[in-house]
């Protein structure tokens, strides 16, 4: 049977090595110095930089970027797609600067999407949007996808560009509207009847069947 050879070690450099030391007297010194150089390892290290890594990724369904607020509701009216900026009211503009209203689209059903270009969600679901509004572009139906936290409306634009969408996009530069609707994340998807009724609320994105399940009762109906 094998011993753990520390203890020989030890039994063997317990007799004298050079001059008066004893192993023990080299053992103590040695864990005393290892020690000291431990000490001074802590000492002289220089200061961590503050970290550089980047932020933690969004779940996959829902891009949070403000604290969770109590949003609008089914049954309420949509609000105009407008806001305060340091108390002056400001509207909500397409990319070329043309104003976008809900009063111009009464009586159409209308899908309100807030999203990012950079948003990974919101990119998972742009095939959506594209493929409803090329499915009823023809009818009484509207899509205003609202773009928010964008640097400018030429970065949306060249998305829209690379991806071929050709439904209407708002530009909110101050996060205006976003804030109007008390939104606090991407996608926030609203739908609306003919009359500006929220008749859904959805945080997330959704698929094609989703919309479809959704849009069918309304585009069905008639305004009241």
């Amino acid at each position: 049977m094998t011993v753990d050879s520390d203890a020989h070690r030890v039994g063997r450099l317990s007799r004298p090595l050079i001059g008066p030391f004893t192993g023990r007297h080299v053992l103590g010194l040695v864990a005393t110095l290892a020690a000291v150089a431990v000490i001074l390892a802590v000492l002289t290290a220089p200061i961590a930089r503050p970290s550089t890594s980047p932020l933690p990724v969004p779940g996959e369904d829902f891009v949070a970027i403000g604290p969770p607020v109590e949003g609008l509701r089914v049954g309420d009216i949509a609000p105009e797609l407008s806001g305060l900026v340091d108390g002056q009211p400001v509207g909500l503009t397409d990319l070329d600067g043309r104003p976008i209203t809900l009063e111009s689209l009464r009586g159409k059903v209308v899908w309100i999407d807030f999203w990012a270009s950079w948003c990974p969600p919101c990119q998972a679901e742009t095939p959506v949007l594209r493929e409803v509004h090329e499915t009823h572009k023809d009818q009484d139906f509207a899509i205003v996808a609202i773009s928010v936290q964008e640097t400018s409306p030429d970065d949306v634009r060249a998305y829209a560009e690379t991806y071929g969408l050709e439904y209407t996009i708002g530009f909110d530069a101050s996060s205006a509207v976003f804030h109007t609707y008390r939104a606090y994340g991407l996608p926030t998807q609203l739908f609306l009847d003919r009359d500006g009724v929220i008749r859904q609320v959805i945080r997330g994105p959704l698929t094609v069947l989703d919309v479809e399940r959704i849009l069918a009762p309304l585009l069905a109906a008639t305004g009241g």
